[in-house]
């Protein structure tokens, strides 16, 4: 368990420190100046509450949605939050897991101390507390359209005030139990509370959050494996040639052709001779404008969810310089979910690519060695079937690669007729990358095969070490066995990290 502690302010935090609150338990810590923030703007609030005089505010002395013709006193404001959590907590399953929990924790919490809120210091503070002391609200995913995660975020309302369920250390037991076992007293909701714990797209940012840094682990193991796959097909080496590359300067194919350079340093590969055609199949001569396509596509998405996770996504905003606040629209992330599509898209023509490079590989005229990958052609089938299993999953990979970015209806009384179902594309993305796993799992053990079969040394400096990687835990097909326990080992082999950790040196 991480002791890493990480100070969030409303301004710095990444992608990478997300992954590290959400996966390795790094604690939180509220900076000092963000909390004398917050703490000026909860006053003005209260202030605020209790001018009556004030105009009438979004979400803050009216009701919300189609309810925004309701007028709530400050009589009435405890009883109108609860009422708010209660009927916004409208999600279905399945359940997020304890490190997606942990990212949207995260991410509310540095938007809180954007200071555009105006939530207790309280509320803040317990989502904090919940970071450190490992107590996780019981989440279901599904429900956001995308134009603010309101009925998956209210989940956490029902927590902060003792109600619902939660997983305290592990342990699942009701939110009351677990804020007394922790020490913690339930919030009492407040002016704006309710709505600033709902009004976020948290969900979709704290789960695009990792999703982006999974991606970008994914394409270094990918290009690593793309350079172990060219020695296994003895392919050509001049679409790698940084001349090449230069003449048509796009950062993300110069990026990955300058990766794989660097894996195969050393190898055969180089040598004159070992390739015998002019110009290998597209699947290999174009991998590296394919996979260098992911990396233009990350390029987009990063810095437009570091700016989401480093705002304020709440309506109604708080501007507290001005004593305002104003209705907007700030948790809206057309710009973001159309990011995430493009990297889903781009995800999909490398699943393509894998394909017909092991089609390629399985195939006698093209790779020159026997057909499916058998020891002698004869009396082993070897991966006779496999192609069957990476084409099905590359088709899922197709269809979740359609967008739904453009697929909504009008709720609420005619009036939100705008969205962008972020959050399930994060969610179909996340699919799509995991299957992607086990098909480069798939191709890690093709290419060790070919290779044997080659008889061809040295490997490259870093392919060499992605090959003894492979053999560890998938060994020479010399005789037929159960494939599936080769594809479950390599896709365990993928998610250890162990060769992300060796294209990363």
């Amino acid at each position: 368990m991480s002791q890493e502690t990480i100070t969030l302010s409303g301004r710095e935090l990444t992608t990478a420190q997300v992954a590290r609150i959400a996966r390795q338990y790094a604690r939180v810590e509220i900076s000092a100046q963000a909390e004398a923030d917050i703490s000026a703007t909860r006053k003005l609030i209260l202030e605020m509450a209790k001018d009556r005089e004030l105009p009438r505010i979004y979400g803050f002395n009216t009701g919300v949605g189609m309810n925004k013709d309701w007028d709530i006193s400050e009589e009435g404001l405890g009883r109108f939050n609860r009422m708010l959590i209660n009927s916004h907590s409208a999600a279905v399953g399945p359940e997020a897991s304890e490190e997606e929990v942990r990212a949207m924790l995260a991410v509310r919490l540095n938007c809180f101390l954007t200071n555009h809120t105006g939530a207790s210091p309280e509320l803040i503070h317990m989502y904090r507390d919940f970071l450190n002391l490992r107590l996780h609200p019981v989440m279901p995913t599904r429900g956001s359209i995308g134009e603010s995660d309101l009925v998956v975020m209210a989940h956490i309302g029902l927590a902060v005030q003792g109600e619902g369920e939660v997983f305290l250390q592990g342990e699942r037991m009701s939110a009351a139990e677990a804020l007394a076992k922790a020490g913690l007293k339930p919030v009492t909701l407040g002016c704006k509370d309710g709505l600033a714990i709902v009004n976020t797209s948290a969900l979709f940012a704290g789960l695009g959050s990792l999703l982006a840094e999974d991606v970008m682990e994914f394409m270094d193991m990918c290009d690593l494996l793309y350079a172990l796959s060219l020695e296994a097909f003895g392919g050509n080496t001049s679409p790698l040639d940084e001349a090449c590359h230069l003449a048509r300067p796009v950062r993300g194919p110069m990026e990955t052709a300058a990766r794989v350079r660097r894996y195969l340093e050393g190898s055969f590969i180089w040598q004159p001779g070992v390739t015998v055609t002019m110009q290998d199949p597209l699947c290999y001569r174009s991998a590296c404008h394919v996979n260098g396509a992911v990396r233009d596509a990350l390029d987009y998405v990063i810095p437009h969810l570091a700016g989401h996770i480093n705002s304020s996504d709440d309506n109604p905003c708080v501007v507290s310089e001005q004593r305002r606040i104003l209705s907007c629209s700030n948790y809206d992330a057309t710009s973001l979910a159309l990011g995430f599509e493009m990297l889903g898209q781009a995800l999909c023509h490398v699943s393509r690519n894998i394909c017909y490079q092991l089609i390629k590989l399985d195939t006698p005229y093209f790779s020159r060695l026997p057909r499916f990958l058998s020891p002698d052609g004869t009396s082993v089938m070897a991966y006779t079937t496999n192609q069957k299993t990476y084409t099905a999953l590359d088709a899922e990979n197709r269809l979740l690669s359609n967008p739904v970015n453009v697929d909504w209806l009008s709720v609420s009384g005619d009036v939100e007729d705008h969205a962008t179902n972020a959050p399930l594309i994060v969610a179909k993305t996340s699919k799509m990358l995991d299957n992607l796993r086990y098909m480069l799992g798939m191709q890690a053990y093709h290419a060790a095969q070919a290779i044997d079969l080659r008889n061809m040394a040295p490997l490259g400096r870093y392919t060499s070490e992605a090959y003894a990687a492979i053999r560890d835990v998938i060994p020479f097909v010399d005789q037929d066995r159960v494939v599936s326990i080769d594809i479950r080992r390599a896709y365990e082999l993928v998610r250890s990290g162990r060769l992300c950790a060796i294209a990363h040196r």
